[in-house]
């Protein structure tokens, strides 16, 4: 077995650990987007709910998906480790996928529960483990996790068009009969789960002691039965959370607790540290305090822009008739792909030159891109024809913008977290990090309720303008939030502490 050592003294731009974990986050994140964008248009045309309780219901979905990312990150650092966390995670995945699969009507909330928790130990570990590939101050740290994150969109790009498309019978329809549409759609995500789980078991022997259980020091009945404790446990809470999601008004109040108990632990677990890891641990919050923001406006896409493409798109991109949900589910991780290894080298370039710019600043410029991608977002409107529809050329190329943008902030965003966290921290953190996700998505879900709620019984022309006006005042606000964060740069720099 490899020492740390030796794993991150590796030659080269990646370490070869960064391969495995890059094919183990493609295919779970195929089965996670693949679900994300069949949720709303589910919800509306086979459950029955109206474009706004679908809105709701998604933000309370994907929020607690996210919440629970900080929860799986606190027992990966306290009892199971990276490893054990991350299978016992896909495990829950696939038993809900298989549920949905088998009925996704009877069974939709069961299943998502299953998926709730299970991403709630997958998702922030595996980010984690990448992040212990590389020595503090490694240069290399955020061009590998633009790499980690082209796998992550990778199978977001699969997933996200296969699943959507199969579900409308856009794709496969010759094969799949109609009333199994849904099923195989699901049936995909479980499937190309197991491959994600069958991959990393096989593969994680490479990772040395990376990972490992943090009870090593105690007895072996005495670990086992905190670990059985936390299986069963996470079992047990999954009635709870079915109950929290299916009543969105019971998210509120959840929202309103998880944050401030997360805060509130990370300020008493501060006190274990000193002032310079204090200092990174509250540059690391203001990061975590930003994102929230860029995500509420970022997710729109599984929500209202959902609604948006399936009503007021064209079919038609560069003359190829498409699903225009499809591809609203799916361009932002293609040009991810196409773009994240040549982001992540222009890092390395601009450092070796010393002009790299600073993780503040790049957030800053990952919001003024998301500005820019919403702003073209309401431009739609004057390529509109009578009927409200709209091209679908020019709404990718908004999307083409934003990926640069959350190339500048997500990818970055994973590895600065990974820095400036103490190593009793890092997962819990990392769970932060993805717990602000959780809050964007939840004032996701708000805002595409409530501009579905204006556009509702409107005409097509009406709802294109008011979703592209809502969109222009988005733009707006990312762009305040930009200026802000680049502003305040130095002042954050100071709290790094040499952290880049």
């Amino acid at each position: 077995m490899e020492t740390l050592e030796q794993i991150q003294n590796f030659k080269g731009k990646y370490p070869k650990q960064l391969w495995y974990l890059f094919f183990s986050e493609m295919w779970e994140r195929f089965s996670f987007y693949g679900m994300r964008g069949m949720l709303v248009i589910f919800m509306v045309n086979q459950l029955g709910l109206n474009k706004v309780e679908a809105n709701l219901q998604y933000g309370a979905t994907q929020a607690f998906v996210y919440a629970f990312t900080f929860v799986g990150g606190l027992f990966a650092d306290k009892i199971l480790g990276y490893r054990k966390s991350l299978f016992w995670g896909g495990l829950l995945m696939i038993v809900g996928s298989i549920i949905l699969a088998i009925d996704p009507k009877q069974f939709f909330f069961l299943g998502i529960g299953f998926n709730i928790i299970g991403t709630g130990f997958f998702k922030p570990n595996i980010s984690t483990i990448v992040g212990s590939l590389y020595k503090e101050g490694d240069p290399r740290t955020d061009a590998g996790f633009s790499f980690f994150y082209m796998g992550v969109n990778l199978g977001a790009l699969i997933g996200g068009y296969i699943c959507i498309a199969v579900a409308n019978g856009s794709m496969l329809s010759s094969l799949v009969p109609e009333n199994l549409r849904w099923n195989v759609a699901f049936g995909f995500a479980s499937v190309v789960m197991i491959i994600s789980l069958l991959t990393f078991i096989r593969t994680q022997k490479s990772l040395g002691p990376i990972g490992l259980s943090p009870l090593l020091n105690l007895k072996d009945t005495k670990k086992r039965v905190f670990e059985y404790a936390t299986y069963i446990a996470s079992i047990a809470v999954i009635p709870l959370i079915i109950l929290l999601v299916s009543n969105p008004k019971y998210t509120d109040r959840f929202m309103f607790i998880i944050g401030p108990c997360a805060l509130a632990y990370f300020l008493f677990e501060m006190r274990n540290f000193s002032l310079q890891e204090n200092k990174k641990i509250i540059a690391a919050l203001i990061f975590i305090f930003f994102s929230i923001f860029f995500w509420a406006f970022f997710e729109q896409s599984g929500g209202s822009l959902s609604l948006f493409a399936e009503h007021n798109l064209e079919t038609k991109l560069l003359g190829v008739t498409v699903d225009p949900n499809g591809i609203n589910n799916s361009a932002n991780s293609a040009f991810v792909i196409l773009f994240a290894a040549l982001v992540g080298l222009v890092w390395l370039w601009m450092n070796k030159k010393k002009i790299e710019p600073n993780t503040t600043v790049k957030f800053g410029i990952g919001f003024l891109f998301l500005a820019v991608g919403f702003y073209i977002f309401y431009y739609c409107k004057f390529f509109a024809n009578a009927n409200g529809v709209t091209s679908l050329n020019l709404f990718t190329f908004a999307w083409f913008i934003i990926t640069f943008g959350e190339l500048c902030l997500s990818p970055i965003g994973m590895s600065v977290m990974t820095k400036l966290s103490p190593q009793k921290l890092q997962a819990g953190i990392m769970g932060m990090w993805f717990l602000a996700s959780a809050y964007g998505q939840y004032f996701a879900g708000l805002l595409g309720a409530d501009i579905a709620k204006i556009a509702e019984n409107k005409t097509g022309i009406e709802a294109l303008a008011i979703y592209c006006d809502s969109y222009k005042q988005l733009a707006l606000y990312a762009l305040i939030a930009g200026v802000i964060l680049i502003a305040a740069s130095p002042f954050i720099k100071k709290l790094m502490g040499g952290v880049k």
